[in-house]
């Protein structure tokens, strides 16, 4: 079996903390709010800084080892510093490493190797467009094939996305604050609601009635059906004031609004509408793609294939910059040149992100992360027995949310902060989401161990007993 298994990949089965900040991450955090940029964010909620990493686990500048649940907002799907796929990287990096798009094998093999593990309906019949360094440069590639395709200017998202921060990606994300000193961005998106099972457990109504697919095709989730009679309006309504539409774009999994999975029929209902008015259905696969999920691609959950998807985050295999565009052959009619990018021939990347992909598959990381998944999530759910405090734990594979509510069910950040900090000073890495900031959102490495995923559940769930106390139903 190509590469070590999982339990060789890290510097510990369980954290090692002493008191933290430590002096040195004090230092270093220190120097780099004099000199460095006030954009940085993330020292904000955890005052870290690292020094080196190994599978699932990180070392600070102090020495602290913690257990990584969060592997770079979903990039390390493999672990950090995967000694197969280094060991591909140091070959390539002393052969030749940037070549714009001039043919390599380590680009064609990347090619050959996505071919491979593409969704139904793409595969075998697709074409790959490589671009900048970060998802945005897939979002965007992706806006503007579809553009150049149908004539059209004008884009369907959905509230609570997030695509990127470049303008058309900008765009498309729903989150205001993000994006409302930037304003005008890419004119004609509109957001619709983007629909959640637990939005149908506070709310009811006659789906079907609502829906429209026909009766027997719809998943009873009142959500969806509305989500889907509002995407076909804006469309179809001589009044819903898109006028010349271009595509649909959406997350099969919605990520930082708080991994929000959909009611199964929603993708359905998008792939019918999109290919009914000959518009190209995109799926956003940058954060819940390369096994994330516990499929390849999280839209392979529901059966569904888009003409165009966009991949980044863990494409670089171990953290290195690359994304690409992934498209149906018959939308390949841009001319040479009609997207292009100065790092779309990282050589480097290319070869690491063939290497991660062969890892996940030796290692069978797909149903490591459906089955590790699954005990998390109960975990979680456990934790929350006996307080009212959890408002749902949600998620698919090793992308999974918990969403925190108050007393009067009202979104509640307060107490992720606290769950956050809790965690960080037993040596847990975990992240928040959610508009309001109360989900907590855990994407750990693929290659996280049974023990790794008990001690880090265990230590959440003191984290949600400590914040939660005195806050129990009666």
């Amino acid at each position: 079996m190509p590469g070590p298994p999982i339990q060789d990949l890290h510097f510990a089965e369980e954290p090692s903390v002493d008191r933290v900040p430590g002096p040195e991450s004090r230092r270093l955090l220190e120097k780099q709010e004099e000199i460095d940029s006030s954009a940085v964010a993330y020292p904000d909620d955890i005052p870290v800084a690292f020094k080196e990493a190994k599978g699932a686990t990180l070392r600070d500048a102090d020495g602290n080892t913690y257990i990584d649940m969060f592997a770079g907002i979903g990039v390390l799907n493999v672990g950090h510093s995967n000694p197969y796929v280094l060991e591909a990287v140091r070959e390539q990096t002393e052969e030749i490493v940037h070549t714009i798009d001039f043919p390599t094998e380590a680009r064609l093999d990347l090619i050959e190797k996505l071919d491979e593990i593409a969704p139904p309906g793409l595969r075998g019949e697709n074409r790959v467009v490589f671009g900048g360094p970060t998802g945005s440069d897939a979002v965007e590639a992706a806006i503007k094939l579809a553009k150049y395709n149908t004539g059209g200017d004008g884009l369907i998202a959905f509230r609570g996305s997030y695509h990127g921060a470049t303008s058309g990606a900008m765009a498309l994300t729903s989150n205001k604050g993000f994006k409302d000193d930037y304003t005008p961005l890419l004119p004609e998106v509109v957001h619709a609601k983007y629909p959640s099972p637990f939005i149908d457990r506070a709310e009811s109504g006659d789906a079907a009635s609502v829906c429209p697919r026909p009766a027997s095709e719809c998943c009873g989730a009142p959500s969806c059906a509305r989500a889907l009679k509002e995407v076909r309006e804006i469309i179809e309504d001589p009044y819903g004031g898109l006028a010349n539409p271009a595509g649909i774009f959406v997350e099969p999994i919605q990520g930082e609004s708080g991994v929000i999975v959909p009611p199964p029929g929603f993708l359905k209902g998008l792939r019918t509408i999109a290919t009914e008015n000959d518009i190209p259905l995109m799926f956003d696969e940058i954060q819940s793609g390369l096994g994330r999920s516990g499929q390849w691609w999280a839209s392979e959950w529901e059966g569904v294939t888009p003409d165009i998807m966009t991949t980044a985050k863990a494409l670089g295999g171990v953290g290195f910059p690359l994304s690409a565009t992934i498209y149906h052959e018959d939308l390949d009619t841009w001319d040479a040149g009609g997207h292009a990018g100065t790092y779309r021939g990282h050589v480097v990347a290319m070869r690491a992100g063939t290497r991660a992909i062969e890892y996940i598959q030796d290692h069978d990381l797909l149903a490591h992360a459906r089955d590790l998944g699954e005990y998390i999530r109960d975990r979680l759910r456990a934790a929350g027995e006996g307080t009212d405090r959890i408002g749902e734990v949600r998620g698919r594979g090793l992308f999974i949310g918990a969403a925190f509510v108050d007393e009067d069910g009202d979104p509640n950040g307060d107490v992720v902060d606290a769950i956050q900090q809790y965690c960080f000073e037993h040596g847990v890495l975990v992240w928040k989401a959610g508009r309001h900031g109360n989900v907590l959102r855990l994407l750990p490495p693929l290659v996280l161990t049974e023990r790794q995923a008990e001690v880090a559940t265990d230590i959440i769930a003191d984290a949600i007993a400590a914040t939660t106390e005195g806050q129990r139903p009666t």
